[in-house]
């Protein structure tokens, strides 16, 4: 039995208002996410012990925070997009360019959250943890948000 696609029936317009939600809401899940992983990042530096870390932990420090600041202005592009561009004529452009921007984003977040688990466990536990921990979990994030999804992908949409 053949799957009834029910995009079939929907018009270009439709459709694209349909995808534009269907985006929007995908950008609010990962939005959720930047902003707590932001938070924590903010009160990092602040705290006693972080003069302590070493210059290695210092500098993953940096690449998470600026992955992370990169993944939110990334994310929330495409709000910004279509607020800017509401009723102009634009909604494929927008569609497009926030697929982009949230795919990017979506990288850099990835990135980043990898960059927290390593930071984290190579200031609880040393380097060797760090390592046995961090690739699973980096493994973990590469083929479940790109591998899987870029392997059941066909043709275009």
């Amino acid at each position: 039995m053949v799957d009834h696609d029910p995009s079939d029936a929907e018009s270009e317009s439709e459709r694209n208002s349909r995808r534009l939600i269907e985006l929007l809401q995908e950008v609010r899940v990962a939005t959720a996410g930047v902003q707590i992983l932001f938070g924590f990042l903010l009160a990092v530096p602040f705290s006693q012990t972080f003069e302590s870390i070493s210059s290695f932990d210092k500098h993953v420090y940096l690449v998470v925070m600026i992955c992370t600041s990169l993944s939110a202005a990334l994310l929330i592009a495409p709000t910004a997009l279509h607020r800017l561009l509401f009723r102009r004529g634009h909604k494929p452009e927008i569609i497009a360019y926030a697929n982009v921007m949230t795919i990017l984003g979506l990288v850099l977040l990835a990135v980043a959250m990898i960059g927290v688990v390593l930071l984290l466990t190579n200031v609880i536990f040393g380097a060797a943890a760090a390592v046995a921990v961090t690739v699973p979990v980096a493994l973990v994030f590469a083929t479940t948000w790109f591998v899987i999804p870029l392997a059941r992908r066909e043709g275009p949409p």
